[in-house]
């Protein structure tokens, strides 16, 4: 589920799948020496590949060939130039659309059936009547239960053309019989905006946690809310933000950059520069935001973070993010695969890349991460590498560096008590998600009368409720997996998954980030303005 993969440090490798589909006829007729010819070597691959397909002895997959192959020639160009094969197009398209067809739940195979976690705020599963803890059995007359279905069977039957109608047969705890829901499937947002609410009386909060087609619609909305509710000021939550499109950063960072400051220029092989520069429409040019980066931020989380840094405009917290600097286009392969090429790089205003070198190859430059652990640069800003000769200086006077991520201007290090390898596991491997549905399943109904923010700024969760998790955990694991010396941090963490559970929409940020420091940072730094 989407809160077991948050607040964890690790790398996030910005790249999804890639390569290149060669095609073509084959004359059988020229020579073989022709095979090897100069300048025919887009020939060379196509008349290997038909050899394979009808000379060699044994029956092989040639398309597992091809994918093998242009990944081999992706791997010797850059780390960001990628493959999605066929069968993964469908759900990388909806990723990074922001929006699916289907019925709107949140839901966990459990013991082998359909358990719905909640259904999704205002989507088609609640006007329905379909609630928490309800088991789907039967979509359409097809059976949804049983140790053979997995996941991506489940999704196929509930997913379907738009305003096309699913009958489901939903087993209800209390109900003496099946109840027959009909549900009109319609389009389902992908949220990359995670939470947005307000930290003081004058400092709003936005989470973003990829930047999506639909990305600035959510971000609008968010801050609209925000600025109705008094924010002065934002605290743009980017950690752990992989990236997407750069037009949707650029259209972002508008909101904050006063008419005709440039955001970025990017430049392609052949020397050609393009400028973009921010317009009248931005919303929050007078309030003062603070831009939250670790070292999961990159791309466009970078480009926003350097146009804000680069004009002076506001304070980047926290630390040294990803170092991706360079721009991927999408290019069909008419088979159904696509390859997302890269095409430029882009640089900040002052004209810095923060692109890693990358020059050891994708085992090294992915393996920098690990590097960063060791040196201690996650705890001491003073371990961070800088170049003199990557110094730019903005129009205020501030230095800044290229070379490898945005360096913050605020330092906030690592918090060793939230990210270790216990919690890791214990979020990783889903225990406190399904410990926590399982004692929902006891009785919803003692939480009826908790409003959310009631449950969000007040709720205690007992140290019964905690220490019966660790019962649970040695009932069902053969390892001795004690939390005694992260017991407030696993605490957290079971309120913040109850809050997911009983109200999503952002109601597991608003109880995690109660003890996150660099959030601590940014309220102490506003509260000093």
């Amino acid at each position: 589920m989407p809160y077991q993969k948050k607040y964890l440090p690790l790398l996030i490798g910005v790249a999804i799948a890639a390569g290149i589909f060669v095609g073509g006829n084959l004359n059988f007729s020229d020579s073989p020496d022709r095979l090897f010819s100069t300048n025919s070597k887009k020939d060379k691959l196509n008349r290997l590949i038909d050899y394979i397909d009808y000379d060699y002895v044994d029956e092989i997959n040639t398309d597992s060939i091809v994918d093998v192959t242009v990944n081999g020639i992706l791997d010797n160009l850059d780390p960001h130039s990628v493959y999605i094969p066929k069968e993964d197009m469908e759900r990388v398209t909806e990723n990074m659309k922001g929006d699916f067809v289907g019925i709107g739940v949140s839901f966990y195979t459990y013991k082998d059936t359909i358990a719905v976690i909640r259904p999704l705020e205002n989507g088609p599963s609640e006007k329905a009547g379909i609630k928490g803890g309800d088991r789907i059995i039967m979509a359409n007359g097809d059976s949804l239960f049983g140790d053979t279905l997995d996941d991506s069977d489940i999704i196929k039957k509930l997913k379907g053309p738009i305003n096309t109608k699913v009958n489901l047969k939903v087993y209800r705890k209390g109900e003496p019989d099946l109840l027959d829901v009909t549900v009109k499937r319609a389009r389902i947002p992908i949220k990359s905006v995670d939470a947005a609410y307000m930290l003081t009386e004058k400092l709003g909060y936005i989470k973003v946690n990829r930047f999506a087609e639909s990305t600035y619609k959510e971000f609008k909305s968010a801050l609209d809310k925000l600025i109705d509710e008094g924010a002065k000021e934002i605290a743009l939550d980017l950690r752990d933000n992989p990236g997407g499109f750069l037009d949707i950063a650029e259209t972002i960072v508008d909101e904050f950059l006063e008419d005709d400051k440039l955001i970025l220029f990017t430049k392609n092989k052949r020397g050609n520069i393009e400028k973009s520069f921010a317009t009248s429409k931005g919303d929050f040019e007078e309030g003062n935001v603070y831009v939250l980066m670790n070292e999961n931020s990159a791309s466009a989380s970078e480009i926003v973070a350097g146009a804000l840094q680069d004009n002076d405009k506001g304070t980047i917290v926290g630390r040294r993010s990803y170092g991706k600097g360079l721009v991927q286009r999408e290019m069909d392969l008419g088979d159904g695969s696509a390859v997302r090429l890269t095409v430029s790089r882009y640089y900040t205003p002052t004209g810095r890349s923060i692109q890693r070198p990358y020059d050891n190859g994708n085992k090294d430059y992915y393996d920098e991460y690990f590097e960063r652990m060791e040196s201690g640069e996650l705890l001491d800003p003073e371990k961070i590498q800088v170049a003199d000769s990557l110094k730019f200086t903005t129009p205020a006077g501030k230095i800044v560096y290229g070379g490898g991520g945005i360096i913050p201007d605020i330092f906030v290090p690592i918090d060793n008590s939230m990210y270790n390898e216990t919690l890791t596991y214990l979020q990783r491997s889903g225990f406190i998600s399904y410990y926590v549905f399982e004692e929902l399943e006891k009785d919803r109904h003692l939480y009826d009368d908790i409003s959310r923010e009631e449950f969000i700024n007040n709720f205690e969760v007992s140290d019964d409720f905690v220490m019966s998790f660790q019962d649970y955990l040695n009932l069902r694991t053969s390892s001795n997996i004690t939390f005694v010396a992260y017991y407030d941090e696993v605490k957290q963490y079971i309120k913040a998954t109850l809050a997911d559970q009983l109200f999503g929409n952002g109601a597991f940020e608003e109880v995690f980030n109660q003890r996150d420091i660099m959030i601590d940072e940014v309220i102490k730094l506003s509260e000093e303005n």
